[in-house]
Parts: C-alpha cells; structure tokens; sequence
C-alpha cells in the first residue's frame, strides 16, 4: 500500500515539471530469459514499474547506475525510475520473444522532468517556518524584559521611545513602545526609521536613508487611551559611525499628530 502511495506521488510531481506536448515515450522491450540492461547517468533512488509481470532490479542498499529488466508475457507496462539528481524517466514496457536490444544507455536529456524543484521549494518553505519561529522566539524574549527608555521623545501626550537595540545574526531587533495619555485613541498610519548622516541644518552634508524593516513584530494598528504598547521592528544589520543616528518618525492615520525620535 506504501509503495503504491509513493507511486502516485512520484507520478503527480513527475506531470507538474513536464512540459504539455512531450514526444511520445521510449518502448523497452524484455522477457524472461535475457537481462535488459538500462544505464543512467546518475544512480537510481528509485524505480517501479506498472504490472507485476514486468521486474526491474536495481542495488536499494548503494545506489548504482543501471537497473536489469526482464517480463513475461502479458499486457504492456510502464517503468518509472527517478535518479538521484532529481530526474525522472519513464518508458513503455512490452513482452518480445525475440529481443533485438539488450543495452540500453539513458542520457539525461531523456528524462521528462525533475523533482528537484518542488524538494528546493520545501526545503525553502520549511526554512522560512523555521525562520519564523526564530522571529517569534527571540522578539517575545525581549519584550518579556522590564522596559527601560534608550530615548524617548513626547508630544500631546503620546510617548514615543526606543528600549533597545540588540544586534543578533544579519539582522538588528529595536524594541520600540508607545504610550498614550493624550485622552483620545491613537491611530497609527506608519512607523518609518532612518538613518541619518550630518545635520539637517547643512543640507549640503545632510543624508537620510531609509531602512526597510524584514519583519514587524507587535506593531499595533490603535493605541488607546491610557494604553502602553510595546513592538520589535527586525531591520536587515547596520552600525552606526561616528556622524551617525537613527531616526524614527510615527504619524497619526486620521489626525495630525506626528513624533520624530532621534537617539
């Protein structure tokens, strides 16, 4: 039951990399008393063919580069092999007293597609799930630690401030809070961080280069009224020189309330 599961996955993912209007497939013939050698270019992972009548063996324990075929007479079959690179052949197989063909040297442009594709499409997908959960991890273990202001800057009664900057890996986590004591709701439009180069004072010195967050942790879309939020914003790694400061700018979505914060 297995192997007949494995089959019908082997196949499915086989029509999902052929391309429509494939030429017609290669007919091998066999039967029971001669060997039909079949060499690939790279060792067999696996192989199968559609009736019990027709059986190609191959090494299961070290992968080896070419499989024997014998039959009986019967209905045509099918034989499907998928290479260790990914690459899956197939053939028609048929019953012939007379064999005219022992040999048969598989080059790899036969094959009618390759797996390959859709393992590097999980192996990517579980590297993201993967990633993600690092994210999830490492920003709650910095929001469970007891806030504290790098600094901090308020205006109408909304508190903007900078708790921390912990460098980890290719990547820097700001762990940010609002707080709001305004009397009325807070909206947030956007959160936007900078950095910055010289003083805005000297325009001719002066460069504000935007920084793209890979990931936004918490970030809240209202803070109420007498309410503290606290959120991660996870940017792509950066060290600040000497002439350097971050910027962070939030702005209120339907009002006019506005904080710029620079450490």
């Amino acid at each position: 039951m297995k192997g007949n599961k494995w089959v019908l996955c082997a196949v499915a993912m086989v029509c999902l990399n052929v391309v429509w209007g494939q030429r017609n497939l290669d007919t091998i013939y066999a039967n029971e008393s001669k060997n039909v050698a079949l060499f690939f270019p790279s060792p067999i992972l696996r192989a199968v063919t559609g009736h019990k009548n027709f059986i190609f063996s191959y090494d299961r324990e070290e992968a080896g580069y070419f499989g024997l075929l014998k039959g009986v007479e019967s209905v045509e079959s099918n034989l499907l092999v998928i290479t260790l690179d990914g690459n899956a052949y197939t053939y028609i197989l048929k019953y012939a007293k007379e064999l005219t063909r022992l040999n048969h040297f598989v080059r790899e442009g036969d094959c009618v597609g390759n797996l390959r594709p859709a393992q590097e499409l999980q192996v990517k997908e579980d590297s993201m799930v993967l990633k993600m959960s690092h994210y999830e991890r490492f920003c709650t273990l910095l929001l469970d630690r007891k806030s504290k202001a790098m600094v901090a800057t308020r205006k109408k009664g909304i508190l903007l401030q900078l708790e921390d900057m912990v460098y980890d890996a290719r990547e820097v986590y700001l762990v940010l809070g609002i707080q709001n004591r305004s009397g009325i709701d807070f909206e947030l439009d956007r959160l936007e961080v900078f950095m910055i180069n010289g003083s805005s004072k000297r325009r001719a010195s002066y460069q504000e280069i935007s920084l793209e967050p890979n990931l936004k942790y918490g970030v809240p879309s209202k803070v109420k009224d007498g309410e503290m939020v606290r959120f991660v914003y996870v940017l792509p790694k950066f060290v600040l020189g000497d002439r350097e400061r971050l910027k962070l700018v939030i702005e209120e979505l339907h009002g006019n309330r506005c904080l710029e914060l620079r450490n």
